[in-house]
């Protein structure tokens, strides 16, 4: 048995069974396969329920482009939910956008730009074969153009309303609904591999643990 797996069982000792049932049907319905990218958001009501929308869907990894804005939550909207995904932020360069997107093309991500332009790809003729990261920009300017630039590709929600765009929180549970509903019906390896659903439920049961870190130092100090 590996380290990880010994360190897991031994935490989930301190976990009730309701929650371990709990973690083993989630743990199988969360991907690495869809991502999403949030750019620049500001209204912690809309960061929020992007992220409540990131949970319910399975998508485990959300990366945060923070260039002139920091990303804060509305604990009342999310609910929650950030404890339970992996929030990876992008601050520490003068191109925090090109560097986001360049770690995930290296990672093997196809990468698109969600934009009502009249080229796009609809949504549900997005390819899915390829792990796929769907790139938000705001409300009030959309993304960049350092992302429109450098993405793979520019996707779009289907509207036949006078209106010309949707909430950037609608928008993302609509995009992450249609795909994760196809990855599921696909037989694409959407799922995460068993080292990473090790890894992730550590991460949870540590989250859930009083005084885990005092948990895992005895492990590590057991013969």
């Amino acid at each position: 048995m590996s380290k990880n797996k010994a360190l897991l069982n031994y935490l989930l000792g301190f976990i009730s069974e309701h929650r371990k049932e709990l973690f083993d049907s989630i743990i199988c319905e969360r991907t690495k396969h869809l991502t999403v990218v949030l750019e620049d958001i500001f209204q912690p009501q809309n960061a929020s329920a992007v992220l409540r929308s990131c949970d319910v869907f399975g998508i485990q990894d959300v990366h945060i482009i923070e260039n002139k804005n920091e990303y804060n939550v509305n604990p009342r909207v999310v609910h929650g939910a950030s404890k339970w995904i992996n929030l990876h932020k992008y601050n520490q360069t003068q191109s925090n956008t090109l560097d986001c997107i360049t770690q995930l093309k290296n990672k093997g991500y196809k990468i698109y730009g969600t934009t009502p332009h009249t080229n796009d790809c609809l949504i549900e003729d997005l390819p899915i074969d390829n792990k796929i990261a769907l790139m938000f920009g705001t409300e009030m300017t959309g993304l960049s153009d350092i992302a429109m630039k450098n993405v793979d590709g520019f996707v779009k929600i289907p509207m036949y309303g006078f209106t010309e765009s949707l909430n950037i929180s609608v928008s993302a549970s609509i995009c992450l609904y249609e795909i994760s509903k196809r990855l599921k019906q696909s037989s694409i390896n959407w799922q995460l591999t068993d080292n990473e659903q090790t890894e992730q439920l550590i991460d949870w049961a540590m989250k859930t643990i009083k005084s885990s870190e005092l948990i895992v130092k005895e492990f590590n100090n057991r013969k």
